[in-house]
């Protein structure tokens, strides 16, 4: 009788430890139930986060890059980063940020530089002409003449040919504004041949200094052309 007791009596032992460990173990569990719905809330807000910011990154890649593929030579550093493949970068940025159109293309951007090349020309052949006495002088301006006319067929070239130059257009205003070039250095050249007074012969230089670097820096250009906007 007293063993049956003793094993009763470890029978609600049992029981009671049994109790014990469930009423452990469910807090454990109820606290599991709970956290996963925050988990998951948690991992949804970063996603969203991660999209909002991603989203709002190529936003403003694409508007930026619109905006540069739209209007890509207009301000300063566009034009100098043109110039810069010159001889004379300054001369350069001075005659296409000077004038009142909006560079935003290659066929414009070179045009501008051959026009101011022809008003520079055209003044100096203008000067020419005005103090012409003697032969020498007489075929300085002829030679500038010359110029003048090489560089207007490069500009029609330019403004009557394909959207993009093509390569036959680019080697033939490449020949115009070497020659033009050559036609200067040769204006030069007659007047010391000449026996003109080295005075007389450094005001020709400075009044062609001008014309001279813009016609080099547009030859520099198209020479480059393709490699600066295509």
């Amino acid at each position: 009788m007293d063993s049956l007791k003793i094993f009763k009596g470890y029978d609600k032992v049992e029981h009671k430890h049994d109790n014990l460990e469930d009423q452990q173990i469910q807090p454990q569990h109820h606290l599991h139930k709970i956290s996963k719905p925050l988990i998951t809330t948690i991992s949804i807000i970063i996603i969203t986060i991660l999209f909002l910011t991603l989203t709002l990154s190529f936003t403003l890649f694409h508007h930026q890059t619109n905006t540069e593929s739209q209007n890509p030579l207009n301000s300063p550093n566009s034009i100098r980063s043109i110039c810069n493949v010159t001889r004379f970068p300054d001369s350069c940025f001075t005659a296409l940020s000077s004038s009142n159109q909006n560079p935003t293309d290659s066929k414009t951007i070179l045009k501008l530089s051959l026009r101011s090349s022809i008003d520079e020309l055209t003044k100096l052949a203008s000067s020419l002409g005005a103090n012409s006495n003697g032969n020498a002088l007489g075929d300085c301006k002829e030679q500038i003449d010359d110029a003048v006319s090489r560089l207007n067929d490069s500009v029609s070239t330019v403004t009557n040919g394909t959207v993009n130059l093509t390569d036959v257009e680019i080697n033939d205003i490449q020949t115009w504004v070497s020659a033009a070039l050559t036609d200067q250095e040769t204006c030069v050249d007659g007047l010391e041949e000449a026996g003109f007074s080295l005075g007389t012969v450094d005001k020709v230089k400075k009044m062609m200094k001008k014309s001279n670097e813009y016609t080099s820096n547009s030859l520099a250009i198209v020479a480059n052309i393709r490699n600066l906007f295509h």
